[in-house]
């Protein structure tokens, strides 16, 4: 494979190195966030362990079709990636409603940028979509934010249409692209446009000393299913428990909302910076092993 970023092998490994812990890190938060909506665990708080095994959600199968398409081209192919979301989408994921009706268009033929700018009545989504499976991508351009945005964008346009959904991705993927608790909101103002995730994070950023029960109730816990309800508190958790990753995927389910989505987000950007090691070993174990097609794909 020819590296689109680097060109120089050593700087490959440690890009798909953070690229991988990131995708680890996303898929854990995505299924310890999941076992909170089964009804069998509802009486569960999030300081408690659901046992296991732990079933990932359309977050992570989605993320893993970006990481393919990175180890692949280096960079964003828009057609491959929306390709790979069509045709490995398992309907038992939980997909929402838009994405498999806009994804089963795709899959039968339909071209991508026509089934994304049509959905929701022509306005495209400006869920959290977009968002949910991002974090690795931005870990895989660490250092280069300006490039993380950008390729966001394209991985975005695909399933998200819509500024919002867009800016939402954007955001994350800045963030795991920087990795410093202090700058990651600041560095994800620089590249987000004017909407309303770029007011969320505004605020955010003014939330230094809130508890996450606090946090949520201002920027949302993604109940909306927006990007714009999701983002926001995301990156104010990531932030806030970058060197702790239990605590942060452990904040997103006591706020309630889109847990799995939450979670995923701030577990994606907490793992690019603390690698694997920053995981419980107990919750790698519970995690259902991530799909097989995965792992055929080129390393460097």
């Amino acid at each position: 494979m020819v590296d689109d970023r680097h060109g120089n092998a050593h700087a490959n490994e440690r890009s798909v190195a953070l690229m991988r812990a990131s995708l680890v890190g996303l898929s854990v938060g995505d299924a310890f966030g999941d076992q909170f909506f089964l009804h069998a665990n509802r009486h569960l708080t999030a300081a408690d362990v659901p046992a296991p095994p732990w079933e990932w959600s359309d977050d992570t199968e989605m993320a893993c079709s970006v990481v393919d398409c990175l180890h692949r081209y280096g960079r964003i192919d828009q057609d491959a990636l929306a390709t790979s979301f069509a045709t490995r989408m398992d309907i038992g994921r939980r997909y929402g409603a838009g994405a498999l009706e806009l994804l089963e268009r795709v899959r039968d033929g339909h071209p991508w940028r026509i089934a994304s700018a049509e959905s929701f009545g022509g306005n495209g989504s400006f869920g959290n979509g977009a968002a949910m499976r991002v974090a690795p991508l931005g870990a895989y351009y660490s250092g280069d934010p300006a490039r993380a945005a950008g390729e966001a964008m394209l991985q975005a346009e695909i399933t998200h249409s819509h500024a919002e959904g867009i800016a939402g991705a954007i955001a994350v993927a800045v963030a795991a692209s920087i990795g410093d608790a202090g700058t990651m909101i600041e560095a994800a103002l620089d590249h987000v446009p004017g909407t309303y995730v770029r007011r969320g994070l505004e605020r955010a950023r003014t939330l230094e000393k809130a508890t996450h029960e606090q946090a949520a109730r201002t920027l949302g816990n993604g109940s909306r299913i927006t990007a714009q309800d999701t983002v926001p508190f995301a990156l104010w958790a990531a932030a806030r428990y970058l060197d702790d990753y239990s605590a942060g995927v452990r904040a997103c389910v006591a706020v309630g909302g889109d847990m799995d989505t939450t979670a995923a987000i701030v577990g994606g950007i907490i793992a690019a910076h603390t690698g694997t090691d920053g995981i419980p070993s107990e919750w790698l174990d519970f995690r259902e092993p991530l799909p097989g097609w995965l792992e055929s794909a080129p390393a460097s």
